[in-house]
């Protein structure tokens, strides 16, 4: 059975975003070679399936097929433009395709035994990239595998928790790495 991991950005007080979903406290992150390279190492020839809640999704739609981003970051323009994508949403009615935007799927809903069937069937894994309610769902239900919070050097005092009414779980750490930019990676599985 493949498994299913969150990669998400968290600020040192436990947030995912500000009090309006805004995340432009990610500028405060450092250029850093070694980071950069962890990230690159990360998504290279990785065929993982992404899932995304609407609000992730919309943002990753508008930045990742751009000229820009293929520009600035190949790499990563590519694994996000052509891996499998999933989107939960209940207000999105369809998702488009284009050039540099493919392999999208649209979910209404979570359902625990569609997402166990998926992690049956497919040849690849699933991450969840950034969409905190999304995280704050799968973790209730059970159904995540694997936690890589990347706990960034900020503290916003308000904002979206990352874990706001999820279950009580241990967890059991994986790995712990920091980088110099201040960047902090936690690996955790449920113990």
């Amino acid at each position: 059975m493949r498994k299913i991991s969150v990669f998400i950005h968290m600020t040192v007080d436990g947030f995912f975003a500000g009090p309006h979903g805004e995340i432009d406290w990610f500028k405060v992150i450092q250029k850093d070679n070694e980071y950069d390279a962890y990230t690159h190492e990360q998504s290279s020839g990785s065929g993982n399936t992404l899932i995304f809640g609407h609000t992730t999704y919309e943002m990753m739609k508008s930045y990742w097929p751009t000229p820009d981003a293929i520009k600035n970051d190949p790499g990563m323009a590519r694994v996000v433009n052509n891996n499998p994508k999933i989107v939960f949403s209940k207000t999105l009615r369809n998702v488009e395709e284009g050039n540099n935007w493919k392999n999208i799927k649209l979910f209404h809903e979570i359902k625990p035994e569609e997402i166990i069937r998926l992690k049956e069937q497919e040849a690849e894994d699933f991450t969840i990239l950034g969409s905190g309610s999304i995280v704050q769902q799968f973790a209730n239900l059970g159904l995540i595998d694997e936690y890589h919070l990347v706990i960034v050097p900020v503290i916003l005092g308000a904002g979206k928790y990352l874990f706001k009414d999820v279950k009580k779980m241990n967890l059991k750490l994986l790995g712990a790495r920091a980088f110099k930019n201040g960047i902090c990676l936690l690996e955790y599985r449920p113990a």
